[in-house]
Order: C-alpha cells, then sequence, then structure tokens
C-alpha cells in the first residue's frame, strides 16, 4: 500500500522560488484566500506546496513558473508578505499531468434571476437549446459555456472573437453569481448527477476544456481564467511538507541557501522513514 522512496518512486521535485515568480493561471478567491493566510499564521508552517511548472522550459532565464494548482496560497503568500515560497515543480509537457474542467453547481438560483443577469452582460448572447446539441456545441468550442436549470431549460453562451475576449466574457459569467449564491465544484456535465450529490443545487454552468497551450497564453499576458474552472490532475503531490513558514520569511539567507537548507532537510525525512508514497485513491478527512 505505501513505500518510502522504493524501486520505481521518485521524490516530487520540490523547490523554494521568489513569489513574485509565480504566475497565476486563474483568478483567487478571496473567499478562500483570506482564511489560508490565518491558517498558515496559526499554523506557522506551509502545509500543501503549490504545483508549478516552468513558463519557458527551454529559456532558464525566463525563471517564471505558472502555477496550476494552488493560486489562493499563492495568494496568500503574497499577502503575507512572504519572499519565498516552496513549490513542486512539474513538466506541464509530462502526459502523466491530465488538464480537465470543473463546472459550477449553483445553490438556490431561480431560472429567471440568472437568466436576467446574463442577458445584462455586454457581448454575451444566450439562446435556447436541447442539452444534446449543446454538449455538441460547446465540445466544438462554438460557446463560451452552458447553462443546465433543474426545471430543464438549457442555454448556450456565446461571444468573443479570440481567446482574450472570450475568457473576459467567462470571467463576466462567473462574476455574475460568485458573490451572490453558493456554488460547488463538480466534475460531471449533468445537473442530475451534481444533485445526487448536493441536492439544493438548482442550476449547472458547464465549461469548456481547454488546452495547456492555451493556459500559457493568457497567464504570459497577466489575464486570468475564472477561479474554479481548470482542473489539473497531477499524479505524486507532495502533501504535509509542513515547512516552517520562519525559512521562508527569512530575508537574510540567499534563495541557494534555502535550497540547500531545503534538500538536507528533505534528505533527513527520507532517512527518518517519515516519506510514504500512496499508490491508491486517499481521501483525508483534516483539510
Amino acid at each position: 500500500m505505501t513505500q518510502t522512496n522504493g524501486p520505481g518512486y521518485e521524490l516530487p521535485i520540490l523547490r523554494i522560488v521568489p513569489v513574485e515568480a509565480l504566475v497565476p493561471h486563474e483568478q483567487h478567491d478571496d473567499q478562500r484566500s483570506g482564511p489560508l493566510i490565518e491558517k498558515m499564521r496559526e499554523s506557522g508552517v506551509l502545509k500543501n506546496p503549490p504545483i508549478v511548472a516552468p513558463f519557458s522550459p527551454d529559456d532558464p532565464a525566463d525563471g517564471r513558473y505558472v502555477v496550476l494548482d494552488g493560486a489562493n496560497r499563492s495568494t496568500a503568500a503574497r499577502v503575507a508578505g512572504l519572499p519565498h515560497m516552496v513549490v513542486q515543480v512539474v513538466r506541464y509537457e509530462d502526459p502523466s499531468i491530465q488538464l480537465s474542467t470543473w463546472h459550477h453547481a449553483l445553490v438556490g438560483v431561480r431560472h429567471a434571476d440568472i437568466e436576467r443577469a446574463l442577458e445584462a452582460l455586454p457581448g454575451l448572447v444566450t439562446r435556447g437549446d436541447e442539452l444534446r446539441h449543446a454538449r455538441a456545441v460547446l465540445a466544438r468550442r462554438e460557446a463560451l459555456a452552458y447553462l443546465v436549470h433543474a426545471r430543464g431549460r438549457t442555454f448556450t453562451l456565446h461571444g468573443g472573437g479570440d481567446l482574450h475576449q472570450r475568457n473576459a466574457l467567462l470571467n463576466a459569467v462567473v462574476d455574475s453569481y460568485r458573490d451572490r449564491t453558493r456554488f460547488y465544484r463538480v466534475a460531471s456535465d449533468s445537473l442530475t448527477q451534481a444533485r445526487r450529490r448536493y441536492p439544493d443545487a438548482t442550476a449547472l454552468v458547464v465549461f469548456p476544456r481547454f488546452e495547456p497551450a492555451e493556459i500559457l497564453e493568457l497567464a504570459g499576458t497577466g489575464a486570468r481564467l475564472p477561479a474554479g474552472i481548470t482542473r489539473h490532475l497531477i499524479p505524486w503531490r507532495a502533501l504535509r511538507i509542513n515547512v516552517p513558514l520562519e525559512v521562508l520569511a527569512d530575508k537574510k539567507p540567499s534563495l541557494e541557501e534555502k535550497n540547500r537548507w531545503l534538500s538536507d532537510w528533505l534528505s533527513q525525512r527520507v532517512t527518518q522513514r517519515r516519506v510514504r508514497f500512496y499508490e491508491e485513491s486517499t481521501v483525508l478527512f483534516d483539510e
């Protein structure tokens, strides 16, 4: 079930990098980043590192990293004034890294209210549609997203000429309900399946599947996808590293010195058999 640095297992690549070198690809969630800052300060440790990929793997001088997972943790580190952050570095082109999509199951939303809110967005066109056709249109990227209401009404959302214009409209769509109602992130594009887990869901917003090249293009220009849409499936995530915040906050040691400390610190944990590899799916109850 578990092994410590056994045959065929490689430790995740952990590195201390400047916080300013971290480039998010999605908006951060103020409701989550605020409590994260308090949680970090109370515990005094960084528990789970953000997962990043070199922005320009063929140009080491670039020095930037796109944040694949952990936008709120990166924002929390920046707001807390940390100069450095521990990250897990992966190769975005690695075939084992999969990019999929989260959809938003909205709670307590009346169809008339959400339709009015969407129709009021400049540049957005809503069209009534059949669910099967809406799925096909979205798969061909002929729509930005589609909305399914509990009463069976389906609307496709259209607008924007290029990637950046479409992304701006997607942000406007999410902003239209983000602060007005609760929503759950779900992997299925079926409202029926979403309601089995969240019976109070009354509508589902289904988003398209993005490509890594689109993520890099948007992030490189300072644009951000809406929070809670992209879902990166990354094997061998490093969890519970519990690196002391005082090490990251200390401005005296150089970055090279901090990374040497991190390497020695990780080696000690391996030697002490405090590192475990879980191949099977794992459910945690203390997050």
